[in-house]
């Protein structure tokens, strides 16, 4: 029986062994199942922290296989939170503008977006991108404030949470034009050669999720030079040169100031007020209806910026306006303007396109025939294709700015506009209309 005994010892030993292994196996599994637990639990009280209240505003989220419902001001809520805020520290965000990146800080939340992608609403498809975005976002019941900055541009703002919206309203205080260009130097190439003086503040106002938006520019000083712009005196435009050597007593540049920019002799290159009422206008039908770019702005676009509607072209066209308005002098820019402006069927200029359609030259135009032409300007391709295919002009428009011309009475341009519904305008290319007094 001697001779059993190791056998029995280490029979026993391997009992023990698979007694120790199955107990660690067995605490092993409840750890994993506790951890399990916890993380679902943690998922399933985050979920129902961010789970939309009836009526309130949501968006749909997903994150790899996860696909929830998120309410916004519950997500904000929580984001801002003692618990939630630090959750968020240390991780990042991909979003349309760019990745979010958070810190928690004294009780703040800080957000950088780096690179950050804007798309301004009612200026046209292309984005701004800028470098970084910084802010900050505090929380006092529903009542939000933070600071933001990107570059050297800086603000303030704050909103208020309510169940179905939020309200913003952004101030960014007196800041150096030159600074805010900086911000988008890598899109707009001449602000490297340019010098620009002036500054600008703003107050916007929005709300989300409609989108609403209310800009309040002020500009002050804005002043630029180092473009060049003093060459355009003798410029060619792409039909070859044609200097009608057209005047502003001329019933066309009348006509023309009627129907593109009627504040031309006030502004200096630029109007704020009609830039705010286009953005508002675009904004809430969500595509671009109304242009607010001055006869300044469309010489630099017709010879340097080109024809696509984006906020970067915009701030180019500002840049080349500000400085033609000084280099040239606004009676150069109209005539500028008249000589170069596209009129449909390719054409180049007043003179041309007086001459195609109605067979005689700019400065001998009578009213109404300027008023048509100038009301063509808005969109000259498709109103000469109308007129060919249907023999009638767009004659609300073309009364829209006879009413609007000046130098002639009130009288008279009601006379005037009446008399242009009468006119036979069908077109007979190259061939004299009937006259219109």
């Amino acid at each position: 029986m001697r001779g059993w005994r190791p056998f029995v010892w280490i029979a026993g030993q391997a009992r023990n062994d698979n007694f120790h292994g199955t107990r660690i196996l067995m605490w092993f599994a409840i750890l994993l199942t506790l951890l399990v637990a916890a993380v679902l639990g943690a998922f399933l009280a985050i979920r129902a922290a961010l789970a939309p209240l009836p009526g309130e505003w949501s968006v749909p989220v997903a994150a790899g296989p996860v696909r929830m419902t998120v309410g916004v001001p519950s997500a904000i809520r929580l984001a801002t939170s003692w618990w939630g805020g630090p959750l968020l520290a240390g991780h990042s965000l991909p979003t349309r503008h760019g990745r979010l990146a958070f810190a928690w800080r004294d009780g703040v939340l800080h957000v950088r977006c780096r690179p950050c992608v804007l798309q301004p609403p009612g200026l046209g498809t292309e984005a701004l991108q800028l470098d970084e975005v910084a802010f900050t976002v505090r929380r006092d019941m529903d009542r939000l404030a933070g600071e933001i900055h990107a570059g050297r541009v800086q603000g303030q703002w704050r909103g208020s949470l309510q169940a179905d919206r939020m309200q913003v309203r952004l101030d960014v205080p007196w800041t150096s034009l030159a600074d805010g260009y900086a911000l988008v130097a890598a899109q707009v190439p001449e602000v490297r050669r340019a010098h620009i003086e002036g500054r600008f503040s703003l107050t916007a106002e929005f709300s989300l999720p409609a989108g609403t938006l209310a800009i309040s520019p002020r500009i002050e000083g804005f002043q630029v030079a180092g473009l060049g712009t003093e060459s355009w005196a003798n410029a060619v435009n792409a039909c070859g040169r044609r200097d009608s050597r057209l005047t502003a007593d001329h019933w066309i540049a009348r006509a023309v100031i009627a129907a593109e920019d009627q504040r031309f002799w006030e502004h200096p290159g630029y109007d704020l007020r009609e830039m705010a009422a286009a953005l508002v206008r675009n904004e809430e039908a969500q595509r671009v209806e109304r242009g607010a770019s001055t006869l300044s702005q469309q010489v630099a676009k017709l010879l340097v910026a080109g024809g696509e509607r984006s906020p970067v072209r915009k701030l180019r066209e500002l840049l080349y306006a500000v400085e033609m308005e000084r280099t040239l002098g606004k009676a150069r820019i109209l005539r500028l303007y008249l000589d170069t402006a596209p009129w449909g069927e390719g054409l180049c200029g007043a003179d041309a396109a007086a001459m195609h359609y109605l067979g005689v030259r700019a400065r001998d135009l009578k009213p109404g025939q300027a008023s048509w032409l100038a009301a063509m300007l808005h969109n000259p391709q498709q109103e000469a294709r109308r007129w060919a295919e249907t023999g009638q002009i767009n004659l609300a428009r073309t009364q829209w700015v006879a009413l609007a011309l000046k130098g002639m009475s009130r009288e008279r341009k009601l006379v005037l506009a009446q008399a242009i519904a009468g006119v036979d305008w069908a077109p007979r290319w190259a061939e004299p209309k009937a006259e219109v007094k």
